[in-house]
């Protein structure tokens, strides 16, 4: 099998399977369409590993294909092919992974729903999209991914139709990341009016010839082209990664049943923004101020959005709002020239966050679809496979030493310490808070799941409180179909940093085959890989660190709390009321949006309908002419006497005038 035929199955596979299940859902029936799928995302997921291998073991080069141009116009060519280096080949193997564990979880937690087969469908057509985007080497092929990641996501996150609030949650998300997507068609119309190209290799080699060159934009203002490019772009990854203030839309989408909420948040969609900007580093090494923007975006999301967690109640928001901060780390790093340690996080973090959403899931099957933690507790000795899984996925997302999440966010905040941008203390202080805070909402997620007294009277029909003498149903283990995903995304999330960190951020992994660029100066990696003396001595020395002291701090504050004294919590929340309603509103983003631009968009489609629609075309265009015809026949009709003489002295004038006009004509 030749290498190009290798690349086009690793998306078409996915692809294939997602029609079958859809199209032929009544031949194929539910086995079929979960084994279609199953096997197709399998099967990519080989292929991704075997690429991946390849370049390990240096036997394979980059490669940059093209498979089929669309179209030539004016010279500029828009076609479709793969750009398969270190970066793409790490991210294929990635998002086929963890999408292929969620497929096989999605057995079990959608066995029940009369729309297996058509889930199914959905997320197999996600992991094609996503796979379109990470392969593409040009901007056109890149923005279809793009777009049909948000399309699928509206599907997905919209999937149980009958509920209002699905509904809401998926438009929600449809508009917010339009918004974010026309910066991101903004700035590809610059990339081809500057470049003349839409090709990444082409655009890349361009890049230092645009140094320097401006763009006039409305208002007499001139803007450094490749600032203007690259915030337009990263405008699209605020849109998809849910960076503040596009972020509103990632909490809403846990509407979708709970194995899209993994999908969504973990290896695809919200972390197409972050594989974006760093293979656009070429472009954006060369604007600090692009990268300072992108820097301080990332802080406030880090630490505003973490601040959110620790008042939700719904366990699914909770790993939400988690996942919202984590993209604040991914993108922090990318502000400070540390592409490969966001892309490290990138991927340590899909592991242990599917893995955290999937026990969320499989909490909120034991519980007949309960998911306000209040009513949970005590779950421990009924679930232990979940538990266990989820104090791993917990562990790994504080950065707790040895495990995944350790290496990849000390290493960000590191950068950032090591970093000399504009603004980059700013960044530094979010960073390092948010570790406290990151450690306060985890915990309290595991103690009001987990641990402390059963809350919980659940029946499958009867809600929170069973009929008199009916004994409610106890929460039992999920099914080996559940579990092992689990198991399967927990040795990831314990091991994966620990093997990975020195060929990705210190061996030139991803940047000695062009797959990421950084400027010398910005280099903040290769500084810190000075003092990098191993996986084993870098978890050591953090005993000493401020990080892992306010994550002890975390722990510490959350079981005093709510393992031991669940009175302080609600004390706090009386103390501090303020505090409390901002939080709880999620800073009035929600509300700000709704009043001054939704309700605003109505009231002006309502007056554009009274005054255009109604007022200008209904009574001015349509019924004004009728009445202007009205009008006109009204004085015809009295020239219409029925006296034979009254048409004869008209006839008379008529062929009089009609006559002047000829001999006035005739030379």
């Amino acid at each position: 099998m030749s290498l190009q035929t290798t690349l086009l199955l690793i998306p078409l596979l996915p692809l294939g399977g997602a029609i079958l299940a859809g199209l032929f859902r009544n031949q194929v029936g539910r086995v079929g369409a979960h084994s279609v799928t199953i096997l197709g995302v399998a099967g990519s997921f080989v292929l991704s590993a075997w690429i991946l291998m390849q370049q390990i073991e240096g036997t394979l080069d980059t490669v940059n294909i093209s498979v089929y141009t669309w179209m030539i116009a004016d010279g500029i060519r828009f076609q479709v092919g793969f750009l398969v280096d270190h970066l793409t080949s790490l991210m294929m193997t990635t998002v086929s992974f963890v999408s292929m564990l969620i497929h096989i979880y999605t057995i079990g937690y959608m066995r029940d729903d009369p729309g297996y087969q058509r889930f199914f469908s959905y997320i197999a057509l996600f992991t094609f999209s996503m796979l379109m985007l990470v392969m593409s080497n040009n901007f056109l092929q890149l923005f279809f991914g793009w777009e049909a990641v948000g399309l699928v996501s509206y599907l997905l996150i919209g999937f149980w139709f009958k509920r209002e609030s699905a509904i809401q949650a998926n438009l929600k998300a449809f508009l917010v990341n339009r918004v974010g997507d026309f910066g991101f068609l903004l700035g590809i119309a610059a990339v081809l009016l500057t470049f003349g190209t839409l090709d990444y290799v082409e655009v890349f080699g361009q890049a230092n010839s645009a140094i320097g060159q401006t763009l006039s934009i409305p208002g007499g203002m001139e803007w450094n082209i490749l600032t203007f490019i690259c915030i337009c772009l990263f405008i699209g990854a605020m849109g998809k990664s849910a960076q503040a203030p596009l972020h509103v839309w990632l909490p809403d989408s846990m509407e979708g049943p709970t194995p899209i909420s993994a999908l969504i948040h973990a290896a695809t969609m919200v972390t197409a923004g972050i594989f974006m900007v760093a293979r656009m580093s070429p472009l954006f090494e060369l604007s600090d101020a692009a990268l300072s923007f992108v820097m301080l975006i990332g802080a406030f999301t880090a630490l505003s959005m973490g601040l959110i967690g620790i008042v939700q109640n719904d366990v699914k928001r909770v790993i939400a709002y988690s996942t919202l901060s984590q993209l604040g780390y991914m993108t922090v790093a990318l502000g400070v020239s540390a592409y490969s340690a966001a892309i490290f996080h990138l991927m340590t973090h899909a592991f242990f966050k599917a893995l955290l959403f999937l026990g969320a899931g499989s909490v909120i099957i034991a519980m007949h679809h309960e998911q306000d933690m209040r009513y949970m507790g005590g779950l421990r000795k009924y679930m232990p496979v979940t538990w266990i899984t989820a104090w791993v996925g917990t562990l790994a997302l504080i950065g707790f030493p040895f495990f995944s999440g350790f290496y990849s966010k000390d290493m960000i905040i590191e950068a950032v310490h090591e970093s000399q941008r504009w603004g980059s203390g700013i960044a530094y202080f979010a960073v390092v808070i948010g570790v406290l805070i990151t450690a306060i909402y985890s915990f309290r997620l595991l103690y009001l799941t987990f641990h402390g007294p059963e809350k919980f009277e659940v029946d499958a029909d009867a809600g929170h409180h069973p009929p008199p003498g009916k004994q409610p149903a106890k929460p039992k283990e999920s099914p080996l179909v559940v579990t092992i995903p689990l198991i399967g995304l927990a040795i990831p999330s314990v091991l994966i940093g620990y093997m990975t960190i020195e060929p990705i951020l210190f061996g030139g992994w991803l940047t000695n085959d062009g797959s990421i660029f950084v400027l010398e100066k910005n280099d903040v990696l290769a500084e810190l890989g000075h003092h990098f003396h191993g996986a084993t001595a870098m978890a050591t020395h953090a005993l000493s660190t401020v990080p892992f002291w306010l994550m002890i701090t975390g722990f510490v504050l959350a079981t005093g709390i709510w393992l031991f004294r669940p009175s302080l919590a609600e004390m706090l929340r009386n103390r501090m009321p303020w505090l409390y309603r901002v939080l709880d509103h999620k800073y009035y983003f929600d509300e700000f949006y709704r009043k001054v631009f939704v309700n605003g968009a109505v009231s002006l489609g309502r007056n554009l309908w009274n005054k255009a629609d109604a007022g200008f075309i209904d009574n001015g265009i349509v019924n004004g002419s009728a009445r202007v015809v009205g009008w006109m026949a009204a004085r015809v009709r009295r020239w219409q006497t029925g006296f034979l003489y009254d048409y004869a002295f008209v006839m008379i004038i008529g062929l009089i005038g009609i006559l002047a006009v000829w001999v006035a004509m005739v030379p």
